[in-house]
């Protein structure tokens, strides 16, 4: 099952969080963009985050590889406090290849995604030809405000950071 996770960290050390999700995922990677630095979504007072796609060829089903991704957020000792507040660890199931759920624990696609620029352009920089529900992500990104994309810097790939 090809999967695509978004991953995000604004607390603690941010690197070393997302590492440990590359880690986790290394045997299953197909394609991983660079690291960006975001901008906070939603709610803005709060240190800007850290922002990967990792694209992702798993045996899991779509329930278990949610459960993984809540193993490495618990790991990193998330907790949710406030909605879109900070966090140390976000691992998100963007979207599955032939698969879509509308339960509330594991909406698929993201419900989000198609208007959020850090997962957007780092997904493109992971996979160029990249579509979520038929459209392109180019013209998703190609169709955000402005604002909503110029304070977002590549920092470079995981192994150089």
């Amino acid at each position: 099952m090809r999967a695509v996770l978004s991953i995000g960290s604004n607390m603690d050390d941010r690197v070393e969080l997302l590492r440990m999700v590359f880690t986790e995922f290394c045997e299953d990677i197909v394609a991983a963009s660079p690291i960006y630095a975001t901008p906070p979504w939603g709610v803005t007072d709060q240190d800007e985050f850290l922002n990967a796609v990792l694209i992702v060829d798993v045996e899991d089903s779509p329930w278990e590889l949610l459960r993984r991704g809540q193993r490495l957020e618990e790991a990193a000792e998330r907790v949710r406090v406030r909605h879109w507040g900070p966090r140390t660890l976000d691992v998100d199931i963007v979207d599955i290849e032939g698969y879509s759920s509308c339960d509330p624990e594991l909406t698929v696609p993201h419900p989000f995604a198609h208007v959020r620029a850090f997962v957007l352009i780092p997904w493109l920089a992971a996979d160029g030809a990249a579509k979520l529900e038929g459209k392109d992500v180019s013209a998703l990104v190609a169709a955000l405000d402005p604002q909503e994309t110029a304070d977002i810097r590549c920092l470079g790939l995981m192994e150089e950071l």
